[in-house]
């Protein structure tokens, strides 16, 4: 997420109007506050499992900040079937796999167990079925033989920070031209 404001901060298409969490424990939104951005926590606990009362509440936070275009950086909740149509085609997100494999949870975890040589981060639209959008870009990481979960986590989440503000400044441009 810092690494996308950051990014956009200079001769960018676009700026960031708004960082959402769904949890108290975000340490994003002090960070976001530091850098002059609108920061905000849509806690999901507080909507006791109420995932349309919650994604109102999102819907309600983007729309009160203009916003056009949602990249999802670390937001670990299932978004709702209408909340992501409604959204259709402006909802990217970055999952530290080579999708489609290892879809969900414990990508790490799992592609060590798999015993791959590879692996890495995919940028991608989020569509209903769960990191099975449109693949926007991907960046490769060599699995090493004595690799754990956290040592690879760490890899991945450096080609993270170069590979999504490359391919959302693309996007960018994508959706500009289209909606022109």
């Amino acid at each position: 997420m810092l690494n996308l404001i950051d990014d956009m901060a200079g001769s960018h298409p676009a700026r960031v109007r708004l960082v959402l969490s769904n949890t108290l424990k975000s340490t994003g939104i002090s960070k976001a506050l530091l850098r002059g951005v609108a920061a905000k926590v849509v806690d999901y606990q507080t909507f006791k499992k109420d995932r349309a009362a919650f994604d109102l509440e999102l819907q309600n936070q983007l729309i009160h900040h203009e916003i056009d275009l949602i990249l999802l950086a670390g937001f670990m909740h299932i978004l709702g079937r209408n909340f992501i149509v409604g959204w259709k085609g402006r909802i990217l997100n970055i999952h530290p796999s080579l999708l489609p494999k290892y879809k969900g949870l414990n990508t790490h975890q799992r592609v060590i167990d798999a015993g791959e040589n590879e692996t890495g981060c995919t940028v991608h639209e989020v569509v209903t079925d769960l990191d099975s959008g449109r693949i926007l870009g991907q960046s490769y990481v060599k699995v090493l033989s004595d690799e754990t979960a956290l040592s690879l986590a760490k890899r991945v989440l450096v080609q993270e920070h170069l590979l999504y503000p490359k391919i959302v400044r693309n996007f960018i441009h994508e959706f500009s031209t289209r909606n022109c």
